[in-house]
């Protein structure tokens, strides 16, 4: 959430800096107009109040002297009347400027490229030479399925469409995955935490998830508005949730593995095939609770902790600093990371790294304090370090062999029993 102050001291400013979303930003201009009715609605209560006071030292006097005060009871109980409409009207007012602020997208850095669609995505950084194969590299469906290994059929039996499953040695890698990430970011100060997968609809309205996204969330259908996770951002974030902390405490490193559950409303006909975009999928992430004044530098570092993972892995990537038409609604700056996939031939997102500033802190009331000053909002950052299903599949596809076998990265090899290929049996 942004700033009100910011919005009505200045409002053109915000338009234009949030022009470059592709966001109607007239919602600003309704957004100031009720603010401005707020302002004269909380001087007319307050007004009313000290009148009230006024009068009612005046009647006492006049009671204390002996002398008839009905008018000046009848005149007070006229104000208490008009201040009541008034305080009815003023809550009103606050409310729909609480909703509408909802639904405002944060502020964008100035380096944010501005663009409408991801062709306008700026490439800061390329790693890795794509591999020459002597063969027609598959894709990781023909791959998982010839070894007996990856089953959409069956999934979609028991589940639906977009869901998969894993077996035998392709079931372990990803464990594997999930094991090697967090003990590479548990070795450099994260925390690793164990959160919920089940989550309140206000911890989603704390990360911005909600009420925009409603319809890329599994809301569990009971009364209690309960969803399942879309990331480990929601949990990780709102640990700290209506918190007022000492800034010794900062910076807050949180890491979890968990599953993942997005209904992918907005999708319909992308990425049906494989592992890319399902309604289930593990991913481990990162969340960094810091201060204003260390947030770009936190930015900075979880870019390249990602950056390492894909690099330990041997997986030829790029870095990308995602345009102003194609940033995550909360983010005020964000780096995607993409693998390359030879059998497509280009490369497809593995992780995204946002750097929220103030935004979430504020709708989810995440403060701190240094010494006796007021208390301040902390900035929150948040990444994938990565998304586990689409690693595995860049290891099948990036490592696989002519015989329809995957060679294990030598890191992962510890965690998968010393195993260095998985082939069929």
């Amino acid at each position: 959430m942004i700033d009100l102050r910011l919005i009505a001291e200045s409002k053109d400013e915000v338009k234009k800096n949030l022009s470059g979303r592709n966001f109607d930003v007239s919602l600003i201009d309704e957004i100031f107009k009720l603010n401005e009715e707020r302002k004269t609605l909380t001087l007319t209560v307050e007004t009313s109040r000290a009148e009230i006071n006024k009068l009612s030292k005046e009647i006492g006097a006049i009671k204390k002297s002996g002398g008839a005060a009905d008018e000046l009871v009848a005149k007070v109980a006229e104000v208490k009347s008009a201040m009541a409409n008034a305080d009815v009207e003023l809550e009103r007012i606050k409310l729909d400027i609480d909703t509408k602020l909802l639904h405002v997208p944060n502020m964008l850095d100035e380096e944010v490229p501005i663009g409408k669609d991801e062709a306008a995505n700026k490439v800061v950084k390329t790693w890795g030479k794509a591999r020459d194969f002597s063969f027609t590299p598959k894709d990781h469906v023909d791959i998982g399925e010839k070894l007996g290994l990856l089953d959409f059929e069956k999934a979609s039996q028991i589940s639906g469409s977009r869901f998969s499953i894993l077996k035998g040695s392709l079931a372990r890698m990803e464990r594997a995955l999930i094991n090697f990430f967090i003990d590479q970011h548990i070795g450099i100060g994260y925390q690793e935490v164990l959160p919920p997968f089940i989550v309140s609809d206000q911890a989603l309205i704390g990360t911005g998830q909600l009420p925009k996204f409603k319809e890329d969330l599994f809301r569990i259908d009971d009364e209690r508005n309960f969803f399942l996770i879309p990331t480990a951002e929601v949990p990780l974030t709102n640990l700290k949730r209506e918190e007022i902390f000492s800034a010794d405490e900062l910076p807050l490193k949180y890491v979890a593995y968990t599953p993942c559950f997005r209904s992918e409303a907005g999708s319909y006909g992308k990425d049906t095939r494989g592992l890319i975009r399902l309604h289930q999928f593990n991913k481990v992430e990162l969340v960094n609770i810091t201060t204003e004044e260390n947030s770009k530098q936190a930015h900075d570092e979880m870019v390249a902790q990602a950056c390492k993972m894909l690099e330990l892995l041997g997986l030829p990537y790029r870095s990308l600093l995602l345009c102003s038409g194609d940033i995550g609604f909360g983010a005020r700056k964000c780096f995607d990371l993409e693998v390359w996939l030879p059998s497509s031939k280009t490369y497809r997102e593995i992780s995204s790294i946002s750097n929220c500033w103030d935004f979430q802190s504020r709708r989810a009331s995440i403060r701190y304090k240094v010494g006796n000053d007021k208390p301040r909002f902390a900035h929150t950052l948040n990444g994938s370090g990565l998304a586990v299903g689409r690693t595995l599949l860049a290891i099948m596809e990036n490592y696989q062999e002519q015989d329809g076998s995957i060679t294990i990265p030598e890191v992962l090899r510890p965690y998968m029993g010393g195993l260095s290929s998985i082939s069929k049996h």
